[in-house]
């Protein structure tokens, strides 16, 4: 295993409520990635992402954030919204695959090994952090 898999470290992207956020997020994220050796999990983390950060630029009105953290051979990648509402509970993905919306968190559930979402109040800011993770296995 080379050096930085080993080392934890983290990042995070802050992005304007624009659709091109979705584009320059995934793409900061393969850099990241493959800068750190973690190639063979960039096509899954991309789609994580693009999830992520999408539902968090469609479905607010403010600014956003994503975060990829690597601790301990797991892979964390989330996306922080200014909206305190939680995220729809995704639908089961067979059930939903015709479907034109509402397939993303499902992706999500069924790509990731875990996923949640939290909300957020710090330093007068409210939001949410709606998260998931990949081991490195």
């Amino acid at each position: 295993m080379p050096e930085t898999e080993s080392a934890p470290w983290e990042y995070t992207l802050y992005i304007p409520n624009d659709v091109r956020a979705v584009t320059v997020s995934r793409r900061t994220l393969r850099l990241i990635l493959t800068m750190h050796g973690l190639i063979r999990l960039v096509d899954v983390a991309e789609l994580l992402a693009a999830e992520l950060v999408s539902n968090a630029v469609r479905h607010t009105k403010g600014p956003a954030a994503l975060r990829v953290r690597w601790v301990a051979g797991v892979l964390r990648i989330g996306a922080w919204d200014a909206d305190p509402e939680p995220p729809e509970p995704p639908g089961k993905l067979e059930e939903i695959t015709e479907a034109e919306e509402g397939r993303g968190l499902a992706l999500v559930r069924a790509c990731a090994e875990v996923w949640g979402w939290q909300p957020l109040a710090r330093e007068g800011n409210r939001g949410k952090f709606v998260w998931c993770e990949l081991a490195a296995a």
